[in-house]
């Protein structure tokens, strides 16, 4: 076990933290504890930026200003004021128990290997990152020209690898440890500081909120527990009206599977070449499901960046109106920042930055007028259904301009992006046990505050047939394949009405006012509410079109999702544990009796998947270590020897030629490479793996394929010439070439020397001038 690294990565994300936490502090001063809980992703943004743009003439001088200037912000805040150690160490503290848990969990399960997951794709790019001078990098997978994929997350894996003298094959499990640790230290902070605003206990609400997101599964573990506890019969007949077969843990705790709980909802996608893994359902992944898992992956790498976005929309929903400065200084500093990082690291969370800056702005306590010199304010309406429509109108106008700055700070990776994608309209929907099974978990919960906030400020009566009405929407919608809408879209709308009257008077007389005991009303947590179910609405009738049908949006957008709603649930349910108070004192007796009882089965139902699945985890790894390419000597024996040799005599980023199409696999006694030499290197081949279809396109891709072929086993001629047009500088022949091409030819050519043999591996080397 490798101590000294894990020893050495979490000491420096702890100094990042700390640097990061005085310039934090600057853009958070309304917030409990002053943002110091965002103080890593602030840090690692500033990073980012000043390698990304420098990175176009020398990555390494791009990180070295990125140093610089980090440094010297930090001094200029700290100056101004320090940060307390106190509210440092308890953040410190939390990040240090995520990041070893997932340590411990990547050390039991380290491989890099391309079985269940995009971990070729993800460590290909992070080592064609390591030997790249320049940005962007060249496709490992398709050589000589630069990747077509958003490749931000892997920027910044490679930054930290090259600050702390690295290999990369340690580097991706500690990497995944930071990111997982960056989630839930800002969800902590985000929830605590949302709960500290409106006089809740912030620890219990922090607490919950990271449980949520670092922990918690959705609901499907347990309710397949639930039907092996019932009699098979009972079972068989509950799982075939919800249109499900009895599998995984369902039939029994010897059945249980990790990877069910995130294939929920069914889908029929068009397969591609080899590409089989969610063959008929789509993907709803959750944190911990795609941490035990272990890909690099965008979706993963981005989570705490999208906290941080939510943290920066809070400070703006906290400061007070008359600090116009400070509030445009968020809304147009700040957040286009944070937004041009996540287009290049995950691009399908760029546009939720500015919908969330849209619905921050339309809901928060001040009126977005106040942005606009008192020249444009004043024709404005001041009330009624006029001023609302100038509230939402201006929060798109908002949106559109953080959208648009956001494209200008990521401009580089939109002019160089080779891939497109069609939108499409009116997918198949999900049902309404899929939305339930995914989002049940938090869905209860705030339709329960929703409740209790309408019974409140509204009699009895009206609260139940308030109540009544959303049950009746619900199996409406059900009914009329909407069930997305009837199940979420009336939470949205009323979190909109409560949060829209912050002074404690209506806006417009459409509900009374809506307060908090008579203290303040709901707050930042509706807001989170909200975005997220404009997310889960959206993809029932918009997703991009691929070979996959909609399981990439749907798999990118619900991940959002459950971080967007994990930072809200905590405050809603420290709400309802410690201020759902009715005047009478029996009434309130048994309701806080029943919300702790509520609260507490939640919490022990959505802990059932990570109580079996940690377990079965532990009990299938080997000796633990953290180098993901430990595992080569076991499994491919006859090629780790070459691989570790590129890895170590090979520098730079000179075009290698292996066997293609490479698929999902890895079976070389079949042909099938999966682009290991290339993926495990980061030196580009020329055809690499057949994801190349979605990033380019189907013609392009096996023009190259079938000049791979004519390299191994055409004619001398074609081969010259081949090798010329790629300017391949070695040639891999392993196994997968053996079993493809019948006739290998090109090592008879007098400029392909052989430079390497082990295993069942030679390399050549090709001396292009003598071509």
């Amino acid at each position: 076990m490798e101590y000294g690294l894990i020893i050495i990565w979490l000491a420096f994300y702890l100094l990042l933290a700390y640097v990061g936490a005085t310039i934090a502090s600057a853009l958070f001063p309304n917030l409990a504890e002053r943002g110091v809980a965002f103080g890593l992703p602030v840090a690692l943004v500033i990073l980012w930026l000043c390698t990304y743009f420098v990175g176009r003439i020398s990555i390494t001088a791009g990180i070295w200003l990125g140093v610089i200037v980090l440094v010297g912000a930090a001094s200029v805040s700290y100056r101004r004021e320090p940060i307390e150690f106190r509210s440092f160490g308890e953040v410190a503290s939390v990040f240090t128990i995520a990041f070893l848990f997932v340590v411990w969990i990547r050390a039991l399960d380290p491989a890099i290997s391309p079985m269940a997951g995009e971990k070729f794709l993800d460590f290909g790019l992070v080592q064609s990152l390591l030997r790249s001078d320049t940005l962007p990098p060249e496709d490992m997978w398709f050589a000589g020209k630069p990747v077509a994929y958003y490749y931000g997350g892997h920027l910044l894996t490679a930054i930290l690898t090259r600050l702390t003298g690295t290999a990369g094959q340690y580097a991706y499990n500690l990497a995944l440890a930071g990111f997982y640790a960056t989630l839930v230290t800002g969800v902590y902070g985000l929830a605590g500081a949302v709960a500290a605003a409106r006089n809740l206990p912030r620890r219990l609400a922090a607490g919950l909120s990271a449980f949520f997101v670092g922990i918690a599964s959705n609901l499907t573990t347990p309710a397949r527990g639930l039907l092996w506890l019932l009699p098979d019969s009972v079972a068989g007949a509950v799982a075939g009206a919800a249109g499900y077969e009895l599998s995984g843990l369902a039939n029994g705790p010897s059945e249980f599977y990790f990877w069910d709980a995130s294939r929920v909802i069914k889908d029929d996608p068009t397969d591609f070449a080899t590409y089989t893994p969610a063959k008929g359902y789509s993907v709803n992944e959750f944190p911990l499901f795609a941490w035990l898992n272990g890909d690099l992956h965008a979706h993963m790498m981005s989570t705490g960046f999208l906290v941080l976005a939510a943290a920066l929309c809070f400070s703006y929903y906290q400061t007070p109106g008359e600090k116009r400065e400070q509030r445009l200084l968020l809304l147009f500093g700040a957040l286009p920042l944070v937004a041009g990082f996540m287009a290049v690291t995950n691009t399908w969370s760029f546009p939720s930055i500015a919908g969330l800056a849209m619905v921050t702005v339309a809901m928060s306590p001040t009126s977005p007028q106040t942005l606009l010199p008192a020249v444009f304010r004043d024709p404005l309406p001041q009330e009624g259904l006029a001023a609302e429509g100038s509230r939402i109108g201006l929060s798109i106008a908002v949106a559109a301009v953080i959208a648009i700055l956001g494209l200008l700070w990521s401009l580089p990776f939109w002019l160089g992006v080779g891939s497109g994608r069609e939108v499409t309209y009116l997918p198949d929907r999900s049902s309404l046990p899929e939305l339930l099974a995914i989002h049940g978990p938090f869905l209860i919960p705030f339709a329960v505050y929703l409740y209790a906030h309408i019974g409140r400020n509204t009699a009895t009566r009206k609260a139940r047939f308030v109540g009544l009405g959303f049950l009746i929407t619900v199996v409406v919608g059900a009914l009329v394949d909407l069930a997305a809408i009837g199940l979420v879209f009336p939470l949205l709308v009323g979190a909109w009405l409560f949060a829209r009257a912050p002074d404690g008077r209506p806006t417009w007389g459409v509900l009374p006012a809506l307060t908090d005991g008579g203290e303040r009303s709901v707050g930042f947590e509706t807001v989170l509410v909200v975005a997220g179910a404009g997310l889960v609405i959206f993809v029932e009738f918009i997703f991009i079109k691929e070979n996959l049908g909609r399981m990439n949006t749907v798999f990118k957008t619900y991940m959002q999702v459950w971080v967007l709603w994990g930072a809200a649930v905590g405050p809603i349910l420290a709400w309802l544990l410690t201020r759902w108070c009715p005047d009478s004192e029996t009434k309130g007796q048994l309701i806080k009796a029943g919300t702790t009882i509520f609260v507490i089965f939640l919490v022990c139902s959505t802990s059932v998947y990570a109580a079996i699945a940690l377990p079965n985890h532990v009990n299938r790894a080997g000796e633990p270590t953290l180098n993901g390419m430990a595992y080569l000597n076991d499994s491919h024996p006859g090629e780790s020897e070459a691989i570790r040799w590129l890895n170590r005599e090979i520098d730079g980023r000179p075009n290698m030629v292996t066997a293609a199409p490479a698929g999902y696999y890895w079976v070389p006694s079949e042909g099938k490479g999966a682009s290991a030499p290339s993926s495990l290197t980061g030196i580009p081949t020329v055809a690499g793996w057949v994801h190349q279809i979605q990033y380019r396109n189907r013609s392009v891709y096996y023009q190259r394929v079938n000049d791979v072929e004519a390299i191994y086993s055409g004619q001398h001629a074609q081969q010259r010439e081949l090798l010329q047009k790629y300017n391949v500088k070695y040639i891999y022949n392993g196994p997968a070439e053996q079993a493809r091409y019948s006739t290998i030819t090109v090592q008879h050519l007098d400029s392909v020397v052989e430079i390497h043999r082990s295993g069942e591996v030679i390399i050549y080397r090709v001396n292009q001038s003598s071509l």
